[in-house]
């Protein structure tokens, strides 16, 4: 990894924090206060359609003329499997007769992945956002090449040294390196293929052998765990559960109340809200239905179920089925402006 600190100089940042995009969670609004206040706000929009995606881009526009960054699912999605979709809608039926609900008759297909997709890389030529990253893996050539000619810094999350140098021999720009410890889904290229090295181990690992200047991810809460993984070679710091608090974001009072409290203390990682393994914190979802898990749906099929019966649990004013991403240090979050948690954190790390 390079010494210097690459990312900061291209992107013109005034601190290496990164808010992470956190699709379904993040808000122009959040990632507009991040970039104002000096660090790289971001939009996770791999779960919405091009007009959603072009008009939160315009949104962001409107609100900062500083750098942020669109972030953009790559998955392959999980072949259609009726049966097997059909077996795990019955398996959850008795948690929806918990709630006198029914099950969904059939799972949606659920969103389209970035790569292939022309219309969604038509949006991003068109609005050019300073900064695109990919999450569960790279787009094709042509889509990197077209970005990168329309002056877009790319990035690609890994979680091996093997997928680190995937995104480097892509030609993008910059890693994200997800540890083990981050909240919500795993950046995994492959879901069957989890290393589960956490942050420090990964870091380690891609010093010697990656020239790509590296962001590092996961459990990261505050200043001191900044100025940590900036001394163990990382150029920036990407903070997701730690915003998720912040009013500008889009989570739930449910959500931010669960963060709050006691709950955050115990987070795991399961497949079984979207097909896909996430870490979040630990509940009923996590300790009735994940010893299923073997017969679970595909992604992102299964999200539709998961959703369902969280809604179904939320309409009796159960919150015990949500899927409340949250990363290992969840319990340090602190409720405050976006703006003001920038400031918290520039201080913690001046002071470390």
């Amino acid at each position: 990894m390079p010494t210097n600190n690459a990312i900061l100089t291209r992107l013109g940042l005034r601190y290496p924090i990164i808010q992470a995009p956190m699709a379904g969670t993040s808000t122009p609004a959040l990632a507009a206060a991040v970039s104002n206040a000096g660090g790289l706000g971001s939009l996770g929009l791999g779960n919405v359609s091009t007009d959603v995606a072009r008009e939160q881009i315009r949104q962001l526009k409107q609100l900062t003329g500083k750098p942020f960054n669109i972030n953009m699912f790559c998955h392959t999605p999980d072949p259609a499997d009726a049966q097997r979709e059909t077996g795990w809608l019955q398996r959850l039926q008795p948690w929806f007769a918990e709630f006198s609900a029914e099950a969904p008759k059939q799972l949606d297909k659920g969103y389209d992945s970035f790569v292939g997709n022309q219309a969604m890389l038509d949006v991003l030529l068109e609005e050019r956002p300073p900064v695109v990253s990919f999450h569960f893996g790279l787009p094709d050539v042509d889509a990197i090449a077209e970005l990168q000619q329309a002056g877009i810094f790319l990035m690609g999350c890994a979680t091996s040294l093997e997928e680190a140098r995937a995104i480097e021999a892509a030609g993008l720009d910059a890693i994200v390196a997800q540890g083990y410890e981050a909240g919500g889904h795993r950046g995994l290229f492959d879901p069957k293929q989890e290393s589960g090295l956490l942050l420090d181990d990964l870091l380690a690992q891609l010093k010697d052998t990656i020239e790509l200047p590296v962001v590092a991810t996961g459990g990261l809460m505050d200043g001191k765990d900044i100025s940590r993984i900036l001394a163990a070679g990382a150029s920036a710091a990407q903070l997701g559960t730690a915003f998720i608090s912040c009013p500008e974001s889009a989570a739930p009072q449910a959500y931010r109340d669960q963060l709050l409290s006691d709950n955050a203390q115990e987070t795991a990682v399961t497949a079984i809200f979207s097909g896909r393994p996430a870490r979040g914190m630990v509940n009923r979802s996590h300790r009735e239905i994940g010893p299923y898990a073997a017969e679970l749906a595909g992604y992102p099929q299964a999200y539709s179920a998961a959703k369902a019966l969280h809604a179904a649990a939320v309409a009796k004013g159960s919150h015990d089925f949500a899927p409340y991403w949250a990363g290992t240090s969840a319990h340090r979050s602190r409720a405050l402006p976006a703006a003001g948690l920038m400031a918290c954190l520039v201080e913690e790390m001046q002071q470390a």
